[in-house]
Order: structure tokens, then C-alpha cells, then sequence
């Protein structure tokens, strides 16, 4: 399969979401996307420049970073299925409200023309609280598909949620059939 995989500011969880890329890179074609906040922020997690490295020596190909670049995906019917891993609040909200202002929204929008399925793997501090409406939103909408996901530290960080990103494979797979990878919550 042809799958698009991009990613958003969530730097923390990087460590997790390379891992899955190389996996998928074995047996499929991917296509790297960066938001403009991922492709230009040094964090405490990384270095923006080391993580573009890292995904073009994933994927064998340079990964896009405009909005110019992400928006051929959908008439050049470019990808199967298109992941998002990490997708933040901010990204949820946009995806929700049908924004297209980044990288990653443009191939999202331009992806979903074609009525093919998007799975988005949430990453969010306030997945609970304020992006709940957004996750919500998505998860009604057809073609859009998620990881399983679930709180990952509900003493300190009571409504963050961080999807389980071993289970992008599986989620694809679900995806590409139609079907959403249940149990949703873990």
C-alpha cells in the first residue's frame, strides 16, 4: 500500500511513533508529512532537522512540509490510507472544523476526497476536556478511523489521552476494511 504518515508537535511521543514507521516501511510505501511545528521545533525530545532525517531515511524519499506540497495527494490520489501519529488537540480541532492551514490538514482534506480512510493516533492533554468535542466530531465521520487509545498518566495528567501506537498496523488494517479497530478505549 501506498500509506501517508504524518506527524504532529507531540514530540514526547516520537520515540514511540518512529518505531511504527519503520514496521510499516518494511512492507509498504510511505509517504513522510510534517506539520510546519514538527519540520521546524527543537524540543527537549529532539531536534526538528534529526526527525525529518529520521523519516527520510524511513521512507527513502523527502518528506513534505507545505501546504503546497501535501495538497496533490488527493487528485494524484497519491495514498491508500493516510495516518496521523501523533495528531494533537490543535490538529483535532482543525480536522474537525474541516481547516486545512498546515501540511498535515491539506493531505488530510486532500486525501479525503477520494473517500479513502484517514486513522488518526490522538495525542492530547486534554483529550478529556476540551478536545473530547473534536474527537467526538471525527470519530462520526466517515473515513476517519483511530487508533485505540486511552489515558496515559490519570493521577498527574487526568484528561490526557495518548493512543497506543503498536496498534497503527492493526488500526490500517481495520481501516482499509471499512471498520473501526475496537475496543477504541484501552
Amino acid at each position: 500500500m501506498n500509506i501517508g504518515f504524518a506527524l504532529c508537535g507531540s514530540f514526547c511521543t516520537y520515540g514511540k511513533v518512529f518505531p511504527v514507521m519503520e514496521r510499516l516501511a518494511e512492507s509498504h510505501q510511505l509517504i513522510p508529512i510534517f506539520s510546519q511545528v514538527s519540520a521546524s521545533t527543537d524540543s527537549r525530545f529532539g531536534k526538528a532537522s534529526d526527525f525529518l532525517a529520521r523519516a527520510r531515511a524511513i521512507c527513502g524519499r523527502e518528506p513534505i512540509v507545505t501546504i503546497a506540497g501535501a495538497e496533490p495527494i488527493g487528485p494524484k490520489k497519491l495514498l491508500d490510507v493516510l495516518v496521523v501519529a501523533p495528531c494533537t488537540g490543535n490538529t483535532l480541532a482543525k480536522l474537525s472544523h474541516s481547516i486545512a492551514d498546515t501540511p498535515v490538514t491539506m493531505a488530510v482534506k486532500s486525501h479525503l476526497r477520494n473517500a479513502r480512510p484517514v486513522v488518526i493516533a490522538v495525542s492530547t492533554n486534554d483529550g478529556l476536556a476540551g478536545a473530547a468535542e473534536n474527537i467526538g466530531r471525527l470519530m462520526a465521520r466517515k473515513n476517519c478511523y483511530f487508533v485505540p487509545y486511552g489515558q496515559d498518566d490519570p493521577e498527574k495528567k487526568p484528561t490526557s489521552l495518548v493512543a497506543h501506537f503498536e496498534l497503527i498496523p492493526a488500526a490500517v488494517e481495520a481501516a482499509m476494511e471499512g471498520r473501526q479497530l475496537q475496543p477504541v478505549l484501552l
